[in-house]
């Protein structure tokens, strides 16, 4: 996580008697992570958060999911999918993946009428179009146009868009984080990192909603469902403090690394997680040698699969593509500028192209949704168009 944060009211030590003006205790909650060695929040609700007054089946389709076969590179062009729903929840709709994570786009026009929790893994979301905020027990989490939002596994929340966005989301198995070879020993951020701790944002707790009544919870874990009826509002907290929490970046903060010669993704690392390393493109200066080649060179992706999510700009290296594209370079298929790209790349100093990266360790599979979608002459793009 960036760095530590409080917020609220909080007893001097944890784990002692915290009482709340009438006189009763309020109910302290310790948010773990990996057992009790990982990261880790502490919460004071008013009440118990463990008041469950019902269970309930949640028929939640699974993600179903094929092999890319034939082994070739894609083009998913999502912008022409109807998304089925007025939240990111219900609208989700499965792209890409494999047992590390689940690549996916949402949309949210309507404020959630329930809460979310995924207990499986961090999630991590991508606002390409919209403006809202992400309600959650540690407070609220606005969100804007190029927002990366980095909710922990467990997280309790809901969205409420003050205007239709447009998501895509990434579902790890495991802990987004920021790359190791950011941090020092003591996991401040160096000074050779492309972001700062102030550059991103932490929730703003409100004021503790006392009401009781039943509130709907949808609880997943790794294709296991249920829906939770719960006595006490979930942001019943009065304060917290801690290392675990959700969290905002916006890419505009990203400040890009530039060289000599071109600079390969590990270059712009956003985020990690078990089995993916993510990387962000932004408007930067190309390369300074008087004989760079601004466009990056072929690339044969042996060991992981390569997934570009285009945002915005011009992509110069790559025609056919546009706003909400996707782009799945599989591990054996060769990539790299498209024919004319090099040559028309030359003398450029700058570009304002932004888009958002996937690197993959274990091949990515394809959901029905990815296939509808597809542009499935997207592997010949490369051919000289002479030769066709």
């Amino acid at each position: 996580m960036p760095s530590y944060v409080r917020a609220g009211e909080l007893p001097p030590k944890r784990h002692i008697q915290f009482r709340r003006p009438d006189g009763g205790l309020y109910a302290e909650e310790l948010f773990s992570t990996k057992g009790f060695e990982s990261v880790y929040s502490l919460l004071y609700h008013l009440r118990p958060p463990t008041a469950t007054l019902d269970v309930r089946p949640w028929k939640r389709p699974p993600a179903k999911l094929s092999v890319n076969e034939p082994l070739r590179n894609r083009h998913l062009k999502t912008q022409s999918l109807e998304l089925k729903g007025d939240d990111p929840i219900e609208s989700l709709t499965p792209l890409l993946g494999n047992d590390d994570v689940l690549i996916s786009v949402a949309q949210a026009t309507a404020p959630m009428e329930y809460f979310y929790r995924n207990t499986g893994g961090d999630e991590l979301i991508f606002v390409h179009h919209g403006t809202g905020a992400i309600e959650t027990q540690f407070g609220e989490l606005a969100y804007r146009e190029r927002d990366y939002l980095v909710i922990p596994t467990g997280t309790i929340y809901r969205v409420a868009p003050a205007s239709p966005t447009r998501m895509l989301v990434y579902q790890s198995n495991g802990a987004v984080t920021i790359p190791r070879k950011y941090r020092n020993e003591f996991g401040q951020l160096e000074e050779h990192a492309p972001y700062y701790e102030r550059d991103f944002r932490s929730p703003v707790l409100k004021p503790p909603v006392e009401l009781q009544g039943e509130y709907e919870v949808r609880v997943t874990n790794g294709g296991r469902n249920a829906v939770y009826i719960v006595q006490n509002h979930p942001f019943d907290v009065v304060g917290w403090d801690g290392y675990c929490y959700p969290y905002a970046f916006n890419l505009d903060e990203f400040a890009p690394i530039t060289g000599k010669l071109h600079q390969p993704p590990p270059a712009h690392a956003t985020f990690e997680a078990p089995g993916a390393a993510f990387c962000a493109f932004v408007p930067r200066l190309f390369d300074y040698h008087p004989l760079a080649i601004p466009v990056p060179y072929n690339h044969s992706s042996v060991d992981c699969d390569e997934v570009l999510y285009y945002v915005s700009g011009n992509f110069m290296s790559r025609r056919g593509v546009e706003e909400g594209s996707i782009t799945l370079h599989a591990a054996g298929a060769p990539h790299g500028p498209q024919p004319g790209a090099v040559e028309q790349s030359l003398g450029k100093k700058s570009t304002d192209e932004i888009a958002v990266m996937i690197d993959t360790f274990k091949p990515l599979q394809l959901a029905d949704p990815a296939l509808r979608c597809e542009d499935a002459e997207y592997f010949r793009s490369w051919v000289e168009a002479a030769t066709i």
